[in-house]
């Protein structure tokens, strides 16, 4: 931690201030997140934008977990300003998110948020104006939850589920694209158990 001497002005910056906001996890994962196994114990800022928590269906003030957004399946996509092919897979994730918005059965059952890894909460916005990114994404600036998800390459998607009760798994964890939006979402309700429930 650094020290702040006393004679020099206490200055919150907002890199400090969003670091301050993520939950230090009592040790770093060596490996990624498993299927069937369990999501690292974290906490991220409630988004400041209106949209973007409303999106969420937050009710909170404070940070908040994965099971607290409201929602049944939950995609999380670890990635990096600086990633080209993070770059090159924005357009398909913001075609992936349209496709579930648009879908009155999926819309409000699967949601999306991006975490950027050792990205400051500037280069994370510069990401979401350029590529025009319409869900949630957050700053993991000094690489805390990165290392929670055992230090993978980007982009890396992790699937979610969220039973009524909020306790969670995942059922989805693997490195690269969605390799097409439509296919994507028929993965995501095979492997998370929505398609057979929406079965009549």
């Amino acid at each position: 931690m650094r020290i702040i001497e006393r004679r020099a002005p206490a200055v919150l910056t907002v890199a400090a201030f969003w670091a301050a906001l993520l939950v230090s996890l009592a040790s770093a994962n060596t490996t990624p997140p498993q299927p069937t196994g369990p999501l690292p114990d974290f906490k991220l800022p409630v988004p400041e934008r209106a949209a973007d928590k409303e999106y969420l269906g937050l009710t909170t003030t404070g940070p908040f977990t994965i099971a607290q957004i409201k929602a049944q399946v939950v995609i999380i996509e670890i990635f990096s300003m600086y990633c080209p092919y993070c770059q090159r897979e924005a357009p398909e994730v913001n075609r992936l998110y349209q496709m579930i918005e648009n879908d009155p059965t999926l819309k409000g059952t699967i949601k999306l948020i991006g975490i950027g890894a050792g990205n400051t909460p500037f280069e994370v916005q510069v990401f979401k104006d350029k590529y025009k990114v319409p869900f949630p994404l957050f700053s993991d600036e000094d690489f805390t939850l990165h290392k929670a998800f055992g230090e993978v390459r980007t982009p890396f998607f992790i699937g979610v589920r969220i039973n009524d009760d909020k306790t969670h798994r995942v059922f989805y964890a693997k490195l690269g694209g969605t390799e097409g939006a439509e296919s994507f979402v028929k993965l995501m309700l095979r492997l998370s158990g929505l398609e057979q429930e929406k079965k009549p």
